[in-house]
């Protein structure tokens, strides 16, 4: 059964009320896959262009296809976003200069990952560098309490001090602690089905970084449809987006 809980006391379900701002910005939306495609991107594009009206933050493109993806992340078109959203890409996108878009990003613009985002450019030092870490492989999808470890942060702030949640838990190539804000972490390996389930560990899950002057956000969750749709994950995912705007 899924659930998504936080220790903290809630006045309502959704506490994603407008936030005043003078204009705001500009998010482009990848969804595009090259390899595993999730059934849940549908859900996410929905999301991300709800939490952008209802939070009066940012309105939302969406970039779907490979052709998309060759034209809306050329240069010449970023320079009409403010930042980037992989939700659930897989797979190395036909990005035909990725060192430009790595070079936008430590310019001062924003990017943000959901899941996927890093089983994505497997092939590019470049991109594992910026995002912070690399998907290595997962098992059954598991519940978890994972440890906000960052309370002042946005996109943590609002979990409380531990969050419960069911979806599929990534483990990643390295454990990137010392080179970003860490957020969410796991103190052992989820109930999943491989070897080590069960013991003690330390798992990043969601975290925080600078590329350059541009500001990188990443979170491990978002395999599940009902994740998305949960308000929990939406507060941490708004948080997050907010922050690499500036706001």
């Amino acid at each position: 059964m899924y659930s998504c809980s936080s220790d903290r006391p809630r006045t309502g379900d959704n506490q994603l009320a407008p936030t005043p701002i003078g204009t705001s910005r500009r998010v482009l939306v990848v969804t595009h896959t090259e390899g595993f495609r999730h059934s849940s991107i549908p859900v996410a594009e929905a999301t991300i262009s709800m939490l952008g009206q209802t939070s009066g933050l940012f309105t939302t493109s969406f970039c779907r296809t490979g052709a998309d993806v060759a034209t809306m992340l050329a240069p010449a078109a970023l320079a009409n976003v403010d930042a980037i959203v992989f939700a659930n890409t897989t797979g190395s996108l036909p990005v035909r200069d990725l060192g430009a878009l790595l070079n936008w990003i430590a310019e001062g613009h924003g990017f943000a990952g959901m899941h996927s985002a890093s089983d994505t450019y497997h092939d590019a030092p470049g991109y594992i560098e910026m995002l912070g870490n690399e998907f290595l492989t997962h098992g059954d999808q598991a519940a978890v309490e994972a440890a906000v470890e960052n309370r002042s942060h946005p996109a943590s702030s609002p979990l409380g001090e531990r969050l419960r949640i069911f979806d599929e838990i990534y483990k990643f190539a390295r454990n990137n602690r010392n080179g970003v804000t860490m957020l969410l972490s796991l103190d052992r390996h989820p109930a999943d089905g491989l070897p080590e389930a069960g013991q003690p560990g330390d798992l990043p899950l969601a975290w925080a970084k600078n590329h350059g002057r541009g500001r990188v956000f990443y979170t491990a969750l978002g395999h599940r449809e009902d994740v998305w749709e949960n308000s929990l994950y939406q507060q941490h995912i708004l948080g997050g987006i907010r922050w690499v705007l500036g706001f």
